[in-house]
């Protein structure tokens, strides 16, 4: 049977999955709210369809009759999950093929363990609104495949990053920071070892949730002045957390600090192309793509203002 997937928002983490796809075969649709983007898509190998979040259309219709895979990257929002709202009492109706639905999701669904580990088994106990309404997605897709029969994968993704969204972009801009609140770590992951997951996890139609981030949560500090030093710049000064500026969103995170284990996705056979933050720096730097798409060799160091 061949294969096709379905990307419901083909943001940054869906572009990365379609750019590692190894067979040509495989055919991948991705939704955007608007046209303006699909240009980009299509240039990753997406072909691109448009889903307001209030109806499928006609052509979105007729590709859920032939896919194979879905896959949901949209966020939920007070009104709930725009795709379950749609499609979760139907979905083998809308979907006949259908033989596999990934989640990604995120760490934030912990909420705070004062920087201890956790795993998959670890209570979910949310802080933020928008944790909170991730953890009433997980469970109600996890329930939707276990009504109709179809194994769905829970990716709960840790900060992430990859080519153009990094500390070296953030360095050359000017919005890097380093605010030093004792203690305090951060999990990550690049986009290609999200990929990564999401193609193994598909090809063997695996569930179950999944913590997707590396070996190394750190300091968010560690991770600018690494990046700084590669580019051969002074890295910013040092502020103490509780003297920054920061939105009341920025904030929120700080509020949250752990470890988390991957563990359960190397248990199934996953093995980091980037396992910490410093293999893939390293890497960026080395084959200049840090800046981006279309940036050509982008090592040159940057003053900073």
């Amino acid at each position: 049977m061949s294969q096709s997937f379905l990307v419901f928002g083909a943001g940054y983490s869906g572009k990365a999955f379609a750019a590692a796809r190894i067979d040509p075969a495989i055919r991948i649709f991705g939704t955007t709210r608007s046209p303006d983007k699909f240009n980009a898509l299509r240039a990753v190998g997406i072909e691109p369809l448009q889903f307001d979040g209030l109806a499928f259309s006609p052509d979105l219709l007729a590709e859920l009759q032939r896919a194979t895979h879905i896959i949901i990257s949209t966020a939920p929002d007070d009104g709930g999950d725009p795709v379950l709202e749609i499609a979760s009492d139907r979905i083998r109706d809308l979907a006949p093929r259908l033989r596999w639905i990934g989640y990604l999701s995120t760490v934030g669904v912990y909420g705070n363990y004062d920087g201890n580990w956790v795993d998959e088994t670890a209570e979910c106990r949310p802080v933020s609104r928008r944790s909170v309404l991730r953890v009433e997605a997980e469970q109600q897709w996890l329930a939707v495949g276990e009504a109709a029969g179809i194994p769905v994968a829970v990716l709960r993704l840790s900060g992430i990053y990859g080519p153009g969204r990094n500390a070296f972009v953030n360095l050359t801009n000017g919005t890097a920071k380093r605010l030093i609140k004792p203690g305090q770590v951060f999990n990550r992951i690049h986009a290609a070892d999200i990929a990564g997951a999401l193609w193994l996890l598909s090809a063997s139609d695996l569930g179950g949730i999944f913590n997707v981030t590396d070996d190394l949560p750190a300091p968010p500090q560690d991770v600018v002045a690494y990046a700084a030093a590669l580019m051969g710049v002074e890295p910013p000064s040092e502020v103490p957390f509780d003297a920054a500026q920061l939105s009341p969103m920025a904030r929120s995170f700080y509020g949250e600090n752990k470890r988390v284990s991957n563990a359960a996705i190397k248990a199934v056979g996953y093995r980091f192309r980037y396992p910490d933050y410093r293999s893939a720096f390293d890497a960026m730097w080395k084959e200049g793509n840090w800046a981006g798409e279309g940036t050509g060799d982008a090592r040159s160091p940057m003053k900073r203002s």
